[in-house]
């Protein structure tokens, strides 16, 4: 049995890992320095911190579920590359922008709420263009012995 790749979901995975790592460790060390264990405590930087971890958990699943099925559909393509590159941009240009950095949060949004809105249109466009007369992949599934 071939294993199947997708490079593109996999290299997204990994950076969308890195970056809920990087925004963990940003929300810990703020923790650490206000002694705030459970909540935030009214400190408006710890707020901050958690807010944007907490967006890009409510963003992250959706496109990486997205770029994985449309790569799996139709296969790697450049322009998926570039809106995976474009992905983990916006997820670290929006908390960097909630600590202050000028238009980081506006681009990080904007960029995310477009690549949501493509990446979804071209799913749903994909069973509708698809051609009727394309042979199905068969995947062979292999029952796991212990």
């Amino acid at each position: 049995m071939n294993p199947i790749m997708l490079p593109v979901t996999l290299t997204t995975a990994g950076g969308t890992a890195l970056i809920a790592l990087w925004l963990a460790m940003r929300t810990g060390g703020v923790r650490r320095a206000a002694k705030i264990s459970i909540g935030d405590g009214g400190d408006p930087a710890l707020i901050c911190r958690m807010r944007a971890q907490a967006n890009f958990t409510e963003y992250a699943p959706f496109i990486l579920i997205l770029i994985a099925l449309i790569e799996f559909s139709s296969g790697t393509s450049t322009w998926l590359w570039v809106a995976s590159v474009a992905f983990l941009v916006a997820r670290i240009a929006h908390p960097l922008g909630m600590d202050g950095m000028k238009f980081g949060r506006s681009i990080g949004t904007a960029l995310t709420f477009l690549l949501l809105l493509g990446l979804g249109l071209y799913a749903i466009s994909l069973p509708l263009i698809a051609k009727h007369d394309a042979k199905p992949i068969v995947i062979e599934t292999v029952p796991v012995t212990g």
